[in-house]
């Protein structure tokens, strides 16, 4: 790489001029000032014209502290009173910027919010976890659930949930609050609160659902309450940031991070039985009293609800994403309970690879590039009175094309007892229109 000799000089205030020699490498420059800050300095740099060309290309990334020079015809950069410097050129001199006056340079910082949190800059910063943290944690609470068995005290049960809006809706999961058994509200449905600001309310449980692990306890406060944002979990990536915020083990006000593992971890690969259900996997670290405990993203919106961990394991905990979450909470709305329509098909979504693997082995595979591949029909169910055999592939639901089983649940909502049309194509390329009534799902399938 080529290097270049340019001189350079520096003067301090009334005091003498020394010459300096500054040797640059084609493509960078660094210069350090130590300078007794009581005078006012200025550095002058010569650079000769194939090194100042160089220099001049468009190089900026947003948290940079850009410097835009002011030129003269001789060849100098004059530059005002410095710190020290380590910056990139712009490709153009600022008009503000006067050639003979030196002034001081400023770098912008964005404003802080009204609750002194630091905005989101898009990358993870130094402050960017506890912002998250400052944001959604006042909203965080503490519940706890005494538990008897006909009047005998046996202990309490402990968690934690959001506050999601200002009537003291508090977002958290069923597990704790619900006798799994007796498919009852523990204590009589009454929930000990606890905010981080110290105040104590007596919630009820309003709904709940043990399917997803979801329930929405309320509580009535005459003074304001904090409250934390829904956000989306369809947004989320592998290795994006996120915050788990809880009480574990009733320590209040804890905090860990970590990463987005998996954002469509099946109960399946799980081992857990009954209707397919999807999670968020993330190595953040929770215990027991996490349970219900928000997961935020970096700019302190909720994007799970957190509900267990791999005891066998370290680093495998898991979350209900708030998607999930905010169709649960429509259904306890409208219904007064979740309503889940069911086909009885055991379904699998299709991709090219697995296409051609079903293919080679069975070469009267319907020629399809997409679709819900049904390889179990349960005896009796709708589907089975409706035709539907194994092997089927569904390519069309509700008039509508399907290429995963979350589309065509997301086709039927709650509509239990509707007739759908599928469009399938069987074994030997047959395609048949089938009408399916889909009813609603046992709660303990």
């Amino acid at each position: 790489m080529n290097r270049f000799l340019s001189k350079a000089s520096i003067s301090f205030g009334k005091r003498s001029v020394f010459p300096i020699a500054a040797i640059a490498t084609a493509g960078s420059a660094l210069l350090y000032e130590k300078i007794n800050p009581d005078y006012r300095s200025r550095i002058s740099l010569s650079i000769p014209a194939p090194l100042r060309e160089s220099l001049l290309l468009p190089s900026k990334t947003p948290h940079e502290s850009t410097l835009r020079p002011s030129f003269v015809s001789s060849g100098h950069w004059q530059l005002g009173n410095l710190g020290n410097l380590n910056s990139r050129v712009s490709p153009a001199p600022s008009e503000d910027i006067k050639e003979e006056a030196p002034r001081d340079i400023k770098k912008e910082v964005p404003a802080e919010g009204k609750d002194g949190t630091k905005p989101s800059c898009g990358c993870l910063g130094r402050d960017t976890i506890a912002n998250a943290a400052a944001k959604a944690g006042p909203a965080v609470v503490n519940l706890s659930v005494p538990q008897g068995f006909h009047g005998i005290s046996t202990g309490t049960s402990v968690g934690s949930g959001t506050i999601i809006d200002a009537d003291g809706t508090i977002l958290t999961c069923a597990h704790f609050v619900v006798d799994c058994r007796g498919r009852r509200p523990m204590s009589k449905g009454k929930v000990d609160v606890k905010l981080q600001d110290g105040r104590t309310f007596e919630g009820t449980v309003l709904n709940a659902d043990l399917h997803s692990d979801i329930a929405i306890v309320k509580i009535n406060s005459k003074t304001p309450l904090p409250t934390a944002k829904l956000g989306s979990s369809s947004k989320l990536r592998p290795g994006d940031w996120v915050v788990a915020m809880g009480c574990p083990l009733s320590l209040q006000n804890t905090v860990t991070a970590g990463i987005v593992s998996c954002v469509d971890r099946k109960s399946s690969d799980l081992g857990l039985g009954g209707m397919r259900r999807e999670y968020l996997q993330t190595d953040c670290a929770i215990n027991a009293g996490n349970s219900g405990g928000p997961l935020v993203n970096v700019d302190g919106e909720i994007v799970g609800v957190n509900i267990m961990k791999l005891l066998a394991a370290d680093g495998l905990s898991f979350a209900v994403p708030v998607d999930s979450v905010a169709i649960i909470i429509e259904h306890f709305m409208k219904n007064g309970r979740v309503v889940r329509p069911w086909l009885g098909l055991k379904m699998l979504d299709l991709n090219e690879m697995i296409i051609a693997q079903l293919k080679e082995r069975d070469p009267t595979f319907p020629d399809v590039s997409k679709g819900v591949l049904a390889p179990v029909v349960i005896p009796g169910s709708p589907a089975d009175r409706a035709g539907f055999l194994p092997g089927d592939v569904v390519i069309k639901f509700d008039g509508k094309p399907v290429e995963s089983i979350k589309e065509i649940t997301e086709i039927m909502g709650d509509r239990v007892g509707t007739p759908f049309v599928a469009d399938v194509k069987r074994a030997n390329n047959i395609l048949l229109t089938l009408t399916v009534v889909p009813e609603e799902a046992n709660p303990d399938m």
